[in-house]
């Protein structure tokens, strides 16, 4: 039978950081009985699986579960670039609402410690001869001519026609967002890094690309998050302390790039993210003014600003005052990456979108210790992986 409610009823993940010791598998599979754990049920009652990994070669969903539970079940193995996460959720939510499943399992594991500055795909040679050569390497390679395929380039440009178009932004601007978030971090105990940079410190670490340091920059590392969802009518059956616990997805949501010229060639991650805001809104029937906390996805300091746009946490062109404001802190109106953000945090890239629901959902519970927003009931979790991809949710806590 379909069901029109899918809620969280087991949410977990591992401490990201390095993990030389412990391969894909071994991290997933502690992310997955965590959650399993959490949700006081087995691997026997899990329905469906969907499985997340972009780095390790396909089928991790199979081999996970020969470490976990092999029950015959179906397994969807994800790819999504950073929204990978995200999408392993998005992939379980429609299962149980189609009646596939009561109960379905959700997880994204990836190593990334060490990996250096990602690029969006394979690099072209340079060469002042043209040599015609693929789909997008036609006339000559992109990078350096027409923007970058570097992350960290990519975001720059990103946070500078910010800037460029609506006013206001400068080198230390960008850098305050990035001091709010490792201030953040000092309180949560799963962060890759829990320290507080001062001003100075950030804006005089290494410049990887202008306007972002260093430490303006999501930190690659290694980790695992995984969730079980449940129907609604499979809720009811379970006991009150279940019930209690569990946070339910008023939205799920998830959006590519619709045509326009010039994404054909450079990424634009704002329109395919204001596009799932607004559905995601929508179909929750809540208003930005209803969330208690955001966790958006601040692969650097530039992308958090312009994401602030993009959720309509602000007026258009309004980032800037927004948060200048203090509004982003979390004791402000509208706490934004109080985990302490990927920069913090870190980014195994298939971890983070459910990473990012756990940090959600724990604030829901009323479970986050020392960094809880104090009666937190509406939460929205982001993410954006360049391709172009975007996941967003919105939980909401038991009544």
């Amino acid at each position: 039978m379909a069901s029109d409610d899918v809620w969280i009823l087991g949410i977990s993940m591992t401490r990201f950081g390095k993990h030389p010791d412990a391969d894909l598998i071994d991290l997933a599979a502690e992310a997955t009985m965590n959650a399993i754990a959490d949700a006081g049920i087995t691997m026997r009652e899990i329905g469906v699986l969907a499985a997340g990994n972009l780095r390790g070669g396909g089928g991790i969903g199979q081999a996970l579960q020969k470490q976990v539970g092999q029950t015959g079940i179906p397994v969807y193995n994800v790819a999504n670039a950073c929204a990978t996460g995200a999408t392993a959720i998005r992939v379980v939510h429609m299962a149980l609402r189609a009646g596939e499943a009561d109960f379905g399992l959700a997880v994204g594991v990836e190593k990334l410690a060490g990996a250096g500055l990602l690029a969006g795909g394979e690099r072209a040679g340079d060469s002042a001869a043209w040599a015609p050569q693929g789909r997008f390497g036609a006339v000559g390679p992109l990078d350096g001519r027409i923007g970058t395929e570097t992350m960290p380039g990519v975001f720059a440009q990103i946070g500078m026609e910010y800037g460029h178009r609506y006013g206001g932004t400068s080198f230390e601007l960008f850098a305050r967002i990035s001091e709010k978030n490792h201030a953040h971090s000092t309180l949560n105990p799963l962060a890759s890094y829990q320290r507080r940079f001062t001003l100075d410190e950030i804006m005089n670490d290494v410049m990887i690309s202008y306007p972002n340091t260093r430490p303006m920059c999501s930190a690659n590392c290694d980790g695992a998050a995984a969730a079980v969802l449940v129907t609604g009518a499979a809720l009811k059956t379970l006991a009150p302390e279940q019930r209690r616990r569990a946070v339910k997805i008023s939205a799920s949501v998830l959006t590519t790039d619709p045509w326009e010229e010039a994404c054909q060639v450079l990424p634009n991650v704002n329109t395919l993210t204001r596009n799932a805001a607004r559905r995601a809104y929508d179909t929750a029937g809540v208003d930005p003014e209803d969330l208690d906390l955001v966790e958006l996805h601040d692969c650097f300091a530039t992308a958090e600003l312009v994401h602030y746009d993009n959720l309509m946490l602000c007026p258009e062109g309004g980032a800037v005052d927004f948060f200048n404001s203090g509004a982003t802190w979390r004791d402000g109106s509208t706490p934004v990456n109080v985990s302490g953000g990927l920069e913090s945090k870190g980014h195994p890239i298939s971890a983070t979108g459910i990473a990012n629901i756990w940090e959600v959902a724990t604030h829901l519970r009323g479970e986050a210790g020392d960094r809880q927003i104090p009666g937190a009931r509406v939460g929205l979790a982001h993410v954006i992986g360049l391709g172009s991809a975007c996941g967003v949710h919105i939980l909401e806590r038991a009544a």
